[in-house]
């Protein structure tokens, strides 16, 4: 699923006669729906000019450069017309008071001298060197779309004979740790594993890190061309007992995979789907409008939106969806907006926006996809995992799912479970909504990981 990402990244940058004084980090916090997003910003000199980055800690993003930063007669102007927003503040006693701009929406945004540790995210299991493992960088090549993807192999050190698995992220762009908000569970999972006698490869997705780019009609099944890709670059190097782990819509890449590829012996899905992707969209839905406070009414009204255009872009198959789901969306969109219509620019700006995602091939493959089409062709050992907080991939219907096509395949050594208390990436969890993964310090329940590492050792 589509991890959800906070609005925001900043950054700010000055240059005047009193660039000695503005140099170094600033920080302060946007106030956005009652909720507090903190802004670093990092200020320094190169040659004559003045270059900024910002950090924001609530997203896990670090170094974000500025297109223009502006300083005179006291007064700082910031021009982001790459993430489009806009700052403009005075500066005045080690204090730089002003407002950011974006989407036509203003917020005032007061920056001091960033204190030592403040903002930085708590992240105890993070691991710390040294290591009593191997690890290695590595890189390889998708034959198929000739992509490169680099990776790291993290292996027990005194062990010849060694399960090894596949680390699979989720939607959206991830790195090899799945970093998401300074937590980086694979990374966590990966020495966790080494240090218990399990191999682990995990790799950077298209376009991030070391892999090289993707293109832009690139699907779940090129996603899933890369991790065979992987398991065989793993049988090359002499490994014979390759499992894959899957996270999210990593657990349906993996049994596409595993489907397919003889060399897969094993398979974990964390929080994978196990009904169609329009069922579980509209689960998902309904349990993050719940989680923000919508009114059941709100919440039927959306359900209803979501699952005609859903239904109309599965069955379609036609040669321009764009063209002919347009005024369908147009239409059941006036319905919501009823009296409130907004202007006919911002309606068609909000259009596009929403044309660009649910026309993207990426999405139209997704939701034209049924997990159960592979899970029913699966007979290697299985574990499905996944938390009874998760909002994102609702653990009832997806596990049961899961259980039941693996009955269907005959497979007589799957496992299903499901963890109290824990959500979408198996923190130890509250409500179990989205806003809550930045700020639990536990990237992954210890029980998780010993569930995992126990299982694969008994294959």
């Amino acid at each position: 699923m589509k991890k959800i990402i906070l609005l925001l990244i900043l950054i700010s940058g000055y240059a005047s006669v009193f660039s000695q004084e503005i140099i170094g980090s600033w920080a302060g916090e946007l106030n956005v729906q009652g909720r507090k997003i903190p802004l670093i910003f990092n200020i320094k000199k190169i040659g004559d000019t003045y270059e900024s980055t910002a950090d924001s800690p609530m997203q896990g993003a670090k170094d974000i450069p500025i297109d223009n930063t502006i300083f005179s007669n006291d007064e700082l102007l910031l021009d982001a017309k790459k993430l489009g927003f806009q700052y403009k503040g005075k500066f005045e006693n080690q204090t730089i008071t002003g407002t950011f701009s974006q989407g036509g929406m203003t917020i005032d945004l007061v920056l001091s001298r960033k204190k030592e540790n403040e903002f930085e995210l708590k992240r105890p299991q993070e691991p710390k060197a040294p290591f009593n493992y191997i690890i290695q960088e590595v890189t390889f090549t998708n034959p198929k779309d000739n992509n490169i993807l680099a990776g790291t192999l993290t292996l027990p050190k005194d062990k010849k004979e060694f399960p090894i698995a596949v680390l699979i992220t989720g939607s959206g762009q991830e790195n090899r740790d799945s970093e998401i908000f300074g937590h980086k569970p694979f990374w966590v999972i990966a020495d966790d594993f080494a240090k218990k006698g399990i191999g682990v490869l995990r790799i950077d997705d298209r376009g991030i890190g070391g892999s090289s780019k993707g293109n832009n009609n690139d699907t779940s099944e090129n996603f899933a061309g890369d991790i065979n890709t992987a398991v065989d670059f793993l049988s090359e190097k002499g490994y014979k007992n390759i499992g894959l782990i899957g996270h999210s819509e990593g657990g349906l890449i993996a049994p596409m995979v595993a489907a397919k590829n003889k060399n897969v012996k094993f398979l974990i899905s964390m929080a994978g789907p196990g009904v169609s992707i329009d069922e579980l969209l509209l689960l998902q839905t309904k349990a993050l409008s719940k989680s923000n406070g919508a009114s059941e009414e709100e919440i039927i009204a959306t359900s209803a939106f979501n699952k005609k255009l859903y239904s109309f872009i599965k069955n379609y198959d036609g040669t321009n969806l764009e063209t002919e789901i347009r005024p369908i969306f147009i239409e059941e969109l006036k319905k919501s907006f009823a009296n409130e219509l907004p202007s006919e620019t911002e309606l068609n700006q909000y259009v596009d926006d929403q044309m660009q995602q649910i026309t993207n091939p990426w999405f139209v493959y997704f939701i034209k996809s049924n997990p159960q089409d592979y899970w029913s062709k699966l007979k290697i050992p299985v574990l499905a995992i996944n938390g009874t907080k998760d909002l994102q991939v609702i653990a009832t219907e997806n596990l049961a799912g899961i259980k039941k096509a693996l009955e269907k395949a005959g497979n007589k050594k799957f496992e299903i479970k499901s963890f109290e208390g824990l959500n979408h990436l198996f923190q130890t969890a509250t409500t179990g909504a989205v806003s809550e993964y930045v700020t639990i310090e536990e990237t992954i329940s210890p029980a998780v990981l010993n569930t995992m590492s126990n299982w694969i050792l008994k294959q």
